[in-house]
C-alpha cells in the first residue's frame, strides 16, 4: 500500500480551508493532517505535523505566506510548499518561488487540478505550467544577479538541459529534443540540481533567468 500524502492547509479564510478539506478528504491517498490561519501558525504546524505538502496562501495576517515559506526552507523543512493565490500574477509569487516554494496554484483552479497538484508536489516535481512560468519570470526578474560559480561545474549536456528546462520543456520534450532517453534526462536534472544546490527544477528555472543564462522573451 502506498504511503498517504500528508497535507497542511494554510489560509486565513475558514471557508477556503473548509472547501479544500472537503475536496482533498475525498481522496484515498491524501490525508489532511491540519490547517492554519496564518504563516506563524503554519510554521509551528509544519514542525509538529511534518506534512509532505503545504498549500500556502500568500496574503495573511500576523505572518504572510512569503515569510513563512522563507522560514520553512531556511529551517530545512522537507515539506513541499505550494503557493495559493487569487491572481496568477500576484506580485509575491515569484518571490515565494525564489524563497523555496515548489510552485503555485490558483485558488479558483478546478478541484481535479488541485488534487493533481498535491500529488505532483508530493513526488517532488514542479507545479508551474510553462506559459505561466515564463510570464511570472518575465514580469518579476527585472534585476539580474551575477552568474553563480556553480554554473561552471555543469557539463555541457547539463547546461543544455537547464536551458531547455528554463524555456518550459518537460523531461519528455527535452529527451526528444536532445535524442536522449527520458531516464537519462532525469539523471542529468538530478545531477544539475545537486551541483547547483537547489531543491527542485522550479528553483533551477528561476536561477537560469536571474543569472541571465536565459533572457526573458526567448523561447
Amino acid at each position: 500500500m502506498n504511503r498517504m500524502i500528508r497535507v497542511l492547509l494554510v489560509d486565513d479564510q475558514p471557508l477556503v480551508r473548509a472547501g479544500l478539506q472537503t475536496l482533498l478528504g475525498e481522496e484515498a491517498d491524501i490525508d489532511v493532517v491540519g490547517d492554519a490561519a496564518n504563516g506563524e501558525e503554519a510554521v509551528a504546524a509544519v514542525a509538529s505535523l511534518t506534512p509532505d505538502v503545504v498549500l500556502m496562501d500568500i496574503r495573511m495576517p500576523v505572518l504572510d505566506g512569503l515569510e513563512a515559506t522563507r522560514r520553512l526552507t531556511t529551517d530545512g523543512s522537507l515539506a513541499r510548499i505550494v503557493i495559493l493565490t487569487t491572481f496568477d500574477l500576484d506580485e509575491y509569487v515569484f518571490q515565494a518561488l525564489r524563497a523555496g516554494a515548489s510552485g503555485f496554484l490558483l485558488k479558483d483552479a478546478p478541484g481535479e487540478e488541485i488534487v493533481r497538484a498535491v500529488r505532483i508536489a508530493a513526488r517532488g516535481d514542479a507545479l508551474l505550467a510553462p506559459s505561466v512560468t515564463r510570464r511570472l519570470i518575465e514580469r518579476f526578474s527585472d534585476t539580474r544577479r551575477a552568474e553563480p560559480p556553480q554554473l561552471r561545474w555543469l557539463t555541457e549536456r547539463e547546461r543544455e538541459v537547464l536551458l531547455l528546462m528554463a524555456r518550459g520543456l518537460s523531461n519528455s520534450e527535452i529527451a526528444t529534443g536532445l535524442f536522449l532517453g527520458e531516464t537519462t534526462v532525469k539523471t542529468h536534472v538530478a545531477h544539475m540540481l545537486a551541483k547547483l544546490e537547489l531543491r527542485d527544477r522550479v528553483q533551477a528555472v528561476v536561477l537560469a533567468y536571474e543569472s541571465g543564462l536565459v533572457e526573458p522573451g526567448l523561447r
